[in-house]
């Protein structure tokens, strides 16, 4: 098995699309208007639009109500980034600081509120484990 995506549902697939792109510096694959995809190296961010899920399950996803997942992105300076994103991302939850675990994090709220977490390994081990990981 291969974690292949992660699929963000929203009312307005264009304004979260241009967000992510803005934020990541990747353009995304449109396949519909209700649907696109940002692809990395390592993964894929998918954006649907609230019209898509009645094809899975009627009710089964709504927009703007995550409070349990953060969308993650792997940067090579998150303090430059964070420098960079001033003017764009409206709701810093927690300025760059540097984790236990050793990556320096930038965490945000997308304009769906859902978290996003940019980070950047700084500490021997931490930097070991993201070896050859595309920026």
């Amino acid at each position: 098995m291969n974690l292949v995506s992660l699929r963000v549902i929203t009312h307005d697939v264009a304004h979260l699309v241009d967000f992510y792109e803005r934020v990541t510096g990747v353009r995304a694959d449109w396949s519909t208007e209700d649907f696109a995809e940002l692809r990395t190296a390592s993964g894929t961010l998918a954006i649907g639009s609230t019209r898509t899920v009645p094809l899975f399950a009627p009710g089964s996803a709504r927009p703007a109500d995550n409070r349990s997942v953060i969308i993650e992105f792997l940067v090579d300076d998150v303090d430059a980034v964070h420098r960079n994103l001033a003017g764009l991302v409206t709701e810093f939850v927690k300025e760059p600081t540097t984790m236990p675990w050793g990556n320096r994090a930038l965490l945000f709220r997308d304009p769906d509120g859902n978290l996003v977490n940019l980070f950047t390994p700084v500490t021997p081990a931490a930097i070991g484990k993201f070896a050859g990981s595309a920026r």
